[in-house]
């Protein structure tokens, strides 16, 4: 029987049902799961702008959610680089990745190494992106 291992790697920020989503669902696929939690310079230079919640306070949570058995920094932008540090057998990714150039290299740099790369619903109408737009808009109305 084989032990497989998955990978959930995002930024978690304003944590949200879409993360739970993402975290549960990849469970489901896999024995173990691994959650790749994105350091703020990496969010900084993905996103152009850093996270809300700190990177320890944004661990710990990811840390607590029952579907986690690991949270890992990700600190590098180039995925092979962390599957040599974690050795994940699957990558799981929200849907809105599917057919773009970025899951298009996803996909091709992954199958090299034998990881599958699972695509799960990406919730739309709730995004940390959203949620951060909300409270920004509350504040400058205050």
């Amino acid at each position: 029987m084989t032990h497989r291992v998955g990978y959930a790697p995002g930024v978690y920020d304003l944590f949200h049902v879409g993360h739970l989503n993402i975290l549960r669902h990849a469970k489901s696929q896999c024995d173990y799961l691994v959650a790749g939690v994105v350091s703020d310079e990496m969010a900084m230079q993905a996103k152009g702008q850093a996270p809300v919640i700190p990177l320890t306070e944004r661990l710990e949570i990811v840390r607590s959610v029952r579907f986690v058995d690991a949270a890992f920094v990700e600190t590098v932008p180039d995925k092979l680089e962390t599957w040599q540090q974690v050795r994940f057998d699957v990558i799981f990714k929200g849907d809105d990745w599917r057919g773009t150039s970025k899951g298009d290299k996803l996909e091709r740099d992954f199958a090299t190494v034998g990881v599958d790369v699972i695509y799960f619903p990406y919730t739309v109408h709730t995004s940390s992106t959203l949620l951060r737009k909300v409270l920004d808009g509350l504040a400058n109305s205050a």
